[in-house]
């Protein structure tokens, strides 16, 4: 039997929904989120996702603000234009599209933020949160995966969920946030070998490695829930997964499609975030 698809794209659309009605009751009360995206440099790809990201804001009734620099900007006039986002009243929520040009420091840069508008969720203030099991904002991509999960009805306590990939994205904070739900947790890299010993004992398997069909039906156990987050070109240019999706689809419990699975929800969680962002300020007054 086939797995049953988790289909992030209609689970974002449905939440943008309802984003309109939450945004519209804060602008009654005199607030209207803002998000504000730097951009550095024209690199092909951050364009395009920055592009998705004000999109979305539009959609739902968010006040962007795009601020576009040259790739050579000297780092200190972006940590200035960031001090200046970081006092302005009328933005709640702050985004520095990664990467970054090679002579601007990415570490000087994620804490100049400040923590309660960093809705990346890369600040060591919130990464901090996240570790003690404290109210915080959550990278969008790993709060994208919880929430597919939770819209599945998917019990997490006493599960064993294997995380392929230890990037500070995307495996170390979701790691955390599985652990916290308490579930057995188990990080892979690219010195855990062989891989298919541990993915095989995945109840919940996430694979973000970056690496085009890692992942087969032979390394995962029948019924698992995959969660794919790779985004890769094949040899013919169409975009795939780090999984395998047409061998796995047969054994797999709940699978994620690329496109159409992870990516929609890492978009939508910005929006959340930023949401909480602003109804956090409103509250305090700030």
């Amino acid at each position: 039997m086939s797995a049953q698809l988790i289909n992030g794209k209609a689970i974002a659309a449905e939440k943008r929904k309802a984003m309109i009605a939450q945004v519209e009751l804060m602008k009654q009360k005199g607030t209207t989120p803002g998000l504000a995206v730097l951009l550095i440099g024209d690199h092909p790809a951050s364009v395009s996702y920055v592009k998705g990201k004000v999109s979305d804001c539009q959609e739902v009734g968010i006040h962007s603000q795009l601020i576009r620099l040259p790739g050579d900007v000297a780092e200190a006039e972006l940590l200035n234009q960031i001090t200046k986002l970081n006092v302005d009243r009328r933005i709640h929520a702050i985004l520095v599209q990664l990467p970054l040009p090679s002579h601007i420091s990415e570490q000087k840069v994620v804490q100049a933020i400040r923590p309660e508008k960093d809705v990346d969720g890369f600040h060591p203030v919130n990464i901090g949160r996240i570790v003690t099991g404290q109210p915080g904002f959550v990278s969008c991509t790993p709060a994208g995966i919880l929430e597919m999960l939770r819209t599945i009805h998917l019990p997490i306590a006493g599960k064993h969920v294997v995380i392929v990939g230890r990037s500070n994205i995307v495996g170390k904070p979701v790691s955390l946030l599985f652990l916290n739900r308490d579930a057995t947790v188990t990080v892979c890299h690219s010195k855990s070998k062989p891989l298919s010993l541990y993915t095989k004992q995945a109840d919940i398997l996430i694979v973000a490695a970056g690496k085009a069909s890692l992942i087969h039906a032979d390394d995962i156990k029948p019924g698992a829930v995959v969660i794919d987050v790779g985004m890769n070109r094949n040899a013919r240019g169409k975009l795939v997964g780090d999984v395998a999706f047409d061998e796995v689809k047969e054994k797999a419990g709940y699978l994620t499609p690329v496109p159409g699975g992870v990516g929609p929800m890492t978009r939508v969680m910005l929006l959340e975030n930023t949401l909480t962002a602003a109804m956090r300020q409103m509250e305090k007054g700030l």
